[in-house]
């Protein structure tokens, strides 16, 4: 049989660190030098006992490395004949990408457009919105419960569980709900999410078509309006007064069926929805047959008399969608929220959740389950509710008087941040870039509005400032930051 001269086979290039893996490093030296054309199709190479001595390694090391190159195809073996390098199809380099051909489909285009910004990874500061007291939560005691789960979890839990969620836990919110916030719920129309935002996602993805009009409030939460722009969704700002969303305006978008809010305590004005609002907001709904979401991010949190009935509570046509969360209860982190949904959606919710990620992770669902049981989660939140009073009081009394251009801090009766208003703009930046460079961690009202709002620019300004994220002594060390900073700028 006639042997095909073998070609030039360089091996100055490879170097094998000792103790780092012989065979793993050779096998990838290799790889390379055949994916980047060093090593050409029907390239002969030498005998495993040849080519262990040339690189001063035993015959297995080479051995093991040539089996994985077997193994994915990048060398073929011809009987009698050696080892040579398969003839691999190259592709032509392809041009840089453009935004054009990166973000091609709608769906990209709309991501691309509409996204959140990474938020900060380091501990809390004041005045750092949206996050509550986490520093208070029992960790000890959520860790031993961890513990008693997963010592020797029951087997049916540990397969594929319902995409709903955890039975016991959804009938313990059930339960939770119709106690403490006067909303009767059947744990068969709750689903348990990956947090609220989540929960918006999902109704995003159900409940609208691309074009649809989506209406929300402006100022507001803006990763509510993000997820509804990337399902397709014209959103449409409403304007708030003091007693919340302005129905009538609401009335005037042709065409819209869904409108999403946060009734109990407004994200970020704080202001709370009037009930004359709220039942024309419902009647809103039941003629136009649309859809209300009501997102209770912070309901528990209020200081004067008990937490006020959900606007669903209120629902007798069934068409409010309500949006619930742990996240400012126990810490963000811990990803779990739930839907508190009209009979005729639940089952979908569920189909949806089961394809987007099968069902939610379980040991969190137990833990939680049992957290609540024990009655740890109802002291919990009467602790935190203590500590944000607490907190918002220190604020209150700490924060400087007669700032130039800035109101006097409003009165806070529930949530976890306030809203104080600003004469303009660039006073708005002013106060804003130079509380961050002393770091103090402030924002403005300006970026909750949306980009089209028709509100003149200077009546956007504003502070949102959140209490709760620290203790009060971090507070009061903050605002006398910030007293030395401003008075560079009064």
């Amino acid at each position: 049989m006639s042997h095909s001269p073998a070609l030039p086979f360089d091996l100055s290039g490879i170097h094998l660190q000792p103790g780092q893996g012989l065979a793993r490093q050779l096998y990838q030296a290799l790889r390379e030098r055949i994916l980047d054309g060093r090593l050409v199709g029907g390239t002969r190479l030498p005998a495993s006992r040849e080519l262990a001595q040339l690189l001063g390694i035993s015959r297995n090391t080479v051995t093991r490395a040539l089996d994985q190159l077997y193994a994915e195809g990048y060398v073929a073996g011809r009987v009698g004949d050696g080892t040579y390098v398969a003839e691999l199809v190259r592709q032509r380099p392809l041009p840089a990408p453009t935004p054009s051909n990166v973000y091609g489909s709608p769906a990209l285009q709309r991501l691309q457009q509409h996204h959140l910004t990474p938020p900060p990874v380091e501990a809390p500061r004041a005045f750092r919105i949206g996050v509550p007291a986490f520093d208070l939560f029992p960790f000890q005691t959520w860790a031993r419960l961890q513990a008693r789960f997963w010592r020797k979890p029951a087997l049916a839990r540990l397969g594929y569980g319902d995409p709903a969620g955890d039975w016991r836990l959804r009938e313990l919110i059930a339960v939770y709900l119709r106690n403490a916030r006067g909303l009767e719920c059947d744990p068969r129309h709750i689903v348990i999410t990956c947090g609220a935002q989540q929960a918006i996602s999902l109704c995003a993805q159900l409940l609208i078509q691309p074009g649809d009009r989506v209406a929300v409030e402006s100022p507001g939460y803006g990763a509510a309006g993000h997820a509804f722009a990337v399902a397709g969704a014209q959103v449409c700002g409403v304007a708030l007064d003091n007693e919340g969303l302005q129905v009538e305006a609401l009335q005037g978008i042709d065409g819209c069926r869904l409108v999403y809010l946060t009734p109990s305590h407004q994200y970020p004005t704080g202001v709370t929805l009037s009930l004359p609002r709220r039942l024309a907001l419902l009647e809103w709904a039941k003629r136009e047959g649309g859809w209300i979401v009501e997102d209770d991010y912070d309901g528990e949190y209020r200081y004067s008399g008990t937490p006020l009935a959900p606007l669903a509570a209120l629902d007798r046509q069934q068409r409010v969608i309500y949006v619930g969360t742990f996240g400012k209860l126990a810490f963000p982190a811990l990803r779990l929220g739930y839907l508190v949904l009209p009979p005729s959606l639940a089952g979908a919710f569920a189909q949806r959740l089961a394809l987007d990620m099968r069902h939610m992770e379980i040991g969190t669902q137990a833990v939680m389950a049992e957290f609540i049981a024990a009655g740890h989660f109802q002291r919990h939140i009467r602790r935190m509710r203590q500590a944000a009073r607490a907190r918002r009081d220190t604020l209150l009394r700490e924060w400087p008087q007669a700032i130039p251009g800035c109101a006097p801090l409003p009165a806070v009766e529930a949530g976890l941040h306030l809203c104080v208003r600003v004469a303009s703009l660039a006073r708005e930046q002013e106060l804003v870039s130079t509380a961050r460079a002393a770091g103090v961690e402030m924002n403005g009202l300006s970026g909750y509005w949306l980009p089209d709002s028709q509100v003149p620019e200077d009546a956007r300004a504003g502070l949102v400032l959140g209490f709760a994220a620290v203790p009060e002594v971090q507070i009061i060390d903050a605002v006398q930051r910030l007293r030395q900073a401003w008075k560079l700028c009064l």
